[in-house]
């Protein structure tokens, strides 16, 4: 069967399954006696099946997946993005022993904030979580004084939130509210590339609009939170960027345009990817043994309303031992130990304790400074 599957060329899913269900026809007869939109429907029903009896024994037993608190499954969808569960993990547990609820967080300042996301990276993101609770407090504060804040239900309210897409909206309306939405993150991209063998960049405008289309199609509008979960999860584990021979194991093989084609591997596609800017930054780290200086990031620049160590940027003939890279800058630093006896007056700078240093919300390019300084006694 699979190699019939091989020799057709298809101008699109639906055509595919069309032709498949006419093909099962001649070892089902019985499909025959359907019109084309009831056979697609049984046809997406068998794929829909072979998922979800894949993901009962292969899925992860993950805390975020073990409640349907519309806060914690936000905070979960927040954190990931562009994040590694294993990664992600430490972070959550973090945040929702720190701020259990939605009022909490409100309540915190977005220094405490910052500084427990230190280490993720997209710092934006941890601001635009602050105050998207604040903004959820604040928009039920007659509801505060009874301790009965709801957090938002709706697609929409969702959509509303500073730093929510249309994706993390999906993805918590599904999630937590069962909510027919799609949720797009960038294994389902990848997982739905190949079974349709999309080469139109997932990343454009154009592109998500396209892959949106198409996801609904599958969407499994009665159980949308267990489609979500088991389209996520078949990208997570099985068809992930380096496929190796995982095709053929894959559930969803016999329905899979990108397996038919010999495209799998070259899915998905992405945009042409911006030039990468090089910066080179010196830090300047004032120490008299107990005390030291930092300084607070306030230009809207990267890091901003982090803390470093004074620095001062441009190229020069020495050498940057460090190199860090964001997704549009390379940054290359070195530093520069003072020792001083009274601590020089620089303007933007505080004069701390060594020991209180991480109270402060560092960079990470800072702390692997820090890190190597310390070692080098």
């Amino acid at each position: 069967m699979q190699s019939y599957y091989k020799l057709l060329k298809y101008k699109s899913f639906f055509e595919k399954k069309l032709q498949k269900s006419l093909f099962f026809c001649t070892f089902v007869p019985d499909l025959a006696i359907f019109d084309p939109e009831k056979r697609i429907f049984m046809f997406n029903s068998l794929i829909l099946n072979r998922l979800y009896e894949w993901y009962e024994i292969n899925h992860r037993i993950l805390p975020w997946r073990e409640t349907e608190d519309g806060y914690s499954i936000w905070l979960s969808e927040v954190i990931l993005q562009q994040t590694r569960v294993a990664q992600g993990m430490e972070y959550y547990l973090r945040f929702v022993t720190r701020w259990p609820t939605v009022e909490d967080l409100a309540a915190a300042e977005e220094a405490e904030v910052l500084r427990e996301w230190q280490g993720l990276g997209y710092y934006s993101r941890a601001r635009n979580l602050h105050k998207a609770a604040k903004q959820i407090v604040e928009s039920q504060k007659s509801k505060v004084e009874s301790g009965k804040v709801v957090f938002p239900d709706t697609f929409e309210e969702l959509r509303a939130l500073p730093g929510v897409g249309e994706y993390t909206a999906g993805a918590i309306a599904s999630f937590a509210y069962n909510q027919p939405y799609p949720a797009m993150d960038g294994n389902v991209y990848r997982v739905v590339a190949r079974l349709m063998d999309i080469d139109e960049p997932f990343d454009t405008t154009d592109g998500k609009k396209l892959f949106h289309k198409q996801i609904e199609h599958l969407l499994d509008r009665e159980h949308p939170r267990l489609f979500n979960s088991a389209m996520m999860e078949l990208g997570a584990l099985h068809c992930t960027p380096i496929l190796g021979d995982a095709c053929l194991s894959c559930p969803l093989q016999d329905a899979c345009l990108g397996y038919a084609h010999g495209t799998a591997a070259l899915l998905p596609v992405r945009k042409p990817r911006p030039k990468v800017r090089d910066r080179w930054f010196t830090y300047h780290i004032y120490t008299n043994g107990t005390h030291t200086l930092i300084q607070h990031r306030e230009a809207k620049d990267i890091w901003y309303h982090l803390y470093e160590f004074p620095c001062t940027e441009g190229q020069t003939d020495d050498t940057y031992p460090f190199t860090h890279v964001l997704s549009h800058q390379r940054l290359h630093a070195r530093y520069i130990l003072h020792k001083v006896q009274k601590m020089p007056d620089i303007a933007g700078t505080i004069v701390i304790r060594w020991e209180d240093l991480n109270d402060y919300a560092l960079s990470r390019l800072t702390l692997r400074v820090l890190d190597t300084m310390q070692h080098k006694g």
